[in-house]
């Protein structure tokens, strides 16, 4: 059972729905950890495109206000443990897992104290800006694309929001299973970047100018381009974070018996299937797998060793200082003017 002692600490709240606007930095109570639980003291969090749905009210399950606490991410280091646990020891670099309500047990804060299957070990020699930047964009394009779709050796996959963080990580997972990743991206701005990255194509929907009277990449035609820069054959696997009718386009991409993984559902539009049979769909929950201490073991041994090899490297776009600039964090995040995570050092 948890204690109050009188600390506080400071959190990031809201107490209406709304924009980055309603995001405010208050102190709050720090109990001791009760049995089973971990003091963490904060030291970055990564902001997930989850955190701008819940605070508006249209992610998939509400937030309790006045008052609601947010953030699924966040690295730093253990001050403190409760009775029983074992896993850890003040000092120990750690990560948020993510398997959490985050209107309860948000990390966005300068310190929390979570259950301690809430946690996991930091990579080893990884800081924390780069921790905060990991688990749930790796996590979630390796569970969504490997252990759900199957992705493997010479297969494509098309990779929705790429230049997002899942998306960013999306490809270095691709790449570093031996897969050829397609990245989609709204505009052409980002064309370069992504390729850099690794993507071994990128298709530009939604083209402006000469590029749309051509149009020969543009979202009524991805299918169409998919097929050429795969030889005809379509696609193994799409990963798509939007839903929405465009659902159906990436079905139509797929070659047959082939698969798409819909982890995300940022048109909030009903979702539609292609016509185009046989193929597999899943839909993917990251919580799901890391709920799991086996899940969270394979994942932490995936992103460990990608971490150490250099397969997998964070994109970090831009990194905040201070737990105050939260909504500016949040603004860019809307803005959809980044490429990679957003990272908010935390003090304290």
């Amino acid at each position: 059972m948890t204690t109050t002692t009188g600390r506080t600490t400071k959190a990031v709240l809201f107490h209406g729905l709304g924009g980055p606007e309603v995001l405010t930095v208050e102190e709050v109570a720090l109990p001791d950890p009760g049995p089973g639980e971990v003091l963490v003291r904060v030291e970055a969090i990564g902001l997930n495109r989850a955190e701008a749905l819940f605070r508006a009210g249209t992610y998939y399950y509400p937030a309790t206000l006045p008052g609601s606490r947010i953030g699924y991410e966040a690295a730093g280091v253990v001050e403190a443990v409760g009775a029983g646990v074992t896993a850890y020891a003040p000092g120990d670099p750690v990560m948020a897992a993510a398997n959490f309500e985050f209107g309860t047990h948000g990390v966005h804060a300068e310190r929390v104290v979570l259950p301690e299957e809430y946690l996991v070990a930091r990579p080893e020699g990884v800081d924390a800006v780069t921790a905060a930047a990991v688990w749930l964009t790796y996590s979630t394009a390796y569970g969504g694309m490997v252990l759900t779709g199957g992705l493997g050796a010479g297969d494509h996959v098309v990779i929705t929001g790429a230049s997002s963080g899942v998306g960013t990580a999306a490809i270095q997972t691709a790449l570093r299973v031996g897969a050829v990743p397609v990245a989609t991206t709204r505009g052409e701005d980002k064309r370069k970047r992504l390729l850099e990255l690794g993507a071994a194509h990128v298709i530009v929907t939604e083209p402006t100018g000469a590029a749309a009277a051509a149009d020969a990449t543009g979202t009524g035609h991805l299918a169409e381009e998919v097929r050429r820069l795969t030889g005809g054959a379509g696609a193994d696997l799409v990963f798509d974070a939007i839903g929405g009718p465009g659902f159906a386009r990436l079905g139509d991409a797929l070659r047959p018996g082939g698969t798409a993984v819909l982890y995300g559902w940022l048109d909030p539009r009903p979702v539609a299937l292609s016509m185009n049979w046989p193929q597999t769909v899943h839909s993917y929950a990251n919580g799901a797998l890391v709920r799991t201490a086996e899940g969270r073991r394979r994942v932490a041994g995936f992103i460990g060793a990608g971490l150490r090899d250099g397969s997998l490297a964070p994109v970090i776009a831009e990194t905040f200082d201070g737990l105050e600039r939260i909504a500016d964090a949040h603004r860019l995040m809307e803005s959809d003017a980044h490429l990679g995570k957003i990272v908010v050092r935390v003090g304290g």
